[in-house]
């Protein structure tokens, strides 16, 4: 029998461990799953959240891409993931900064790429691949950034593209995706890490006067599955954020598996990861809300 697969689309290097490293490396210690991880661009603007690093950054040597590469390399390897792909090749597709930067006229900028070339590319891995599920973001890509409501659109359009025989036979047979899923997060988890962080010098809520300001996160009862990772998966996560050191600085509000999380709130604050089911039928569920506890069921 050949392995089932799934097939993760994700904007920067890090995002992979941040959103979905629990569920990575959850899978990848069973033989009978394929992952594959396609990643949209290098993450060249990304914020440098170490000094002694702070000069690769973009209005500085601009060397953060070639940097966040070797970072991401060390980061997949740690999750077991050994299936990996740029859109486009390394470097196509330029991170696009936040919403209404002036990087997002790059020419290269990821926000403005055409949808169907940019898909054509993400067809012919899907076609090849033939994974069973597709997981990418929701249509406001989490949280708004540029590359990932971008990232979102791409994955969506590649993947009725890749059922169409009659789109590009020449990117292979056609293939279509049982599941679609989107990344998320429950309110009552935000409830949590937005009270653990009041007060803090580094609380990411800091805009925010109630959860109810915050652009993520859905109900509860809107969400579909619930990936829940045991130790060996915790460490591979812990030591894929590691990996990604100009990102995610020990201690800081990023470190979901440092004593700020990952010690106040309980393990499950880091390693449980949340999806809502896009397409496709819902698998046999369990708990209050009948999450689902596997992608592929």
């Amino acid at each position: 029998m050949s392995a089932r697969g799934i097939l993760f689309v994700h904007a920067h290097p890090d995002d992979e461990t941040v959103s979905t490293g629990a569920t990575l490396a959850h899978y990848a210690d069973r033989p009978d799953v394929h992952l594959t991880v396609v990643t949209c661009t290098l993450g060249e603007e990304g914020e440098v959240r170490v000094p002694h690093l702070a000069q690769l950054a973009a209005d500085q040597a601009d060397q953060l891409g070639g940097y966040r590469l070797a970072e991401y390399r060390a980061a997949v390897a740690a999750l077991g993931v050994t299936d990996t792909h740029f859109l486009g090749g390394v470097g196509r597709w330029r991170d696009s900064g936040m919403m209404g930067l002036p990087s997002n006229g790059h020419p290269r900028a990821f926000w403005g790429a055409d949808v169907d070339e940019a898909a054509a590319d993400l067809v012919a891995v899907l076609r090849d691949r033939r994974p069973d599920v597709l997981v990418t973001y929701d249509p406001d890509g989490f949280y708004g950034h540029p590359d990932h409501i971008q990232a979102h659109r791409v994955a969506m359009r590649a993947a009725d593209l890749a059922a169409d025989p009659t789109w590009r036979p020449d990117l292979g047979p056609a293939h279509r995706i049982r599941k679609t899923y989107w990344t998320t997060i429950p309110r009552t988890v935000i409830e949590a890490r937005f009270a653990a962080f009041a007060g803090a010098s580094d609380n990411p809520f800091a805009g925010a006067a109630s959860v109810d300001e915050l652009p993520f996160g859905a109900p509860d009862d809107q969400i579909h599955a619930r990936i829940a990772a045991g130790p060996a998966a915790a460490e591979r996560k812990r030591a894929a954020m590691a990996a990604h050191a100009t990102q995610i600085a020990p201690g800081d509000w990023l470190d979901l598996l440092g004593d700020k999380l990952g010690g106040g709130l309980g393990e499950d604050a880091a390693l449980a990861e949340y999806y809502i089911l896009a397409a496709g039928e819902q698998g046999p569920g369990e708990g209050p809300h009948g999450w689902e506890s596997d992608l592929l069921s």
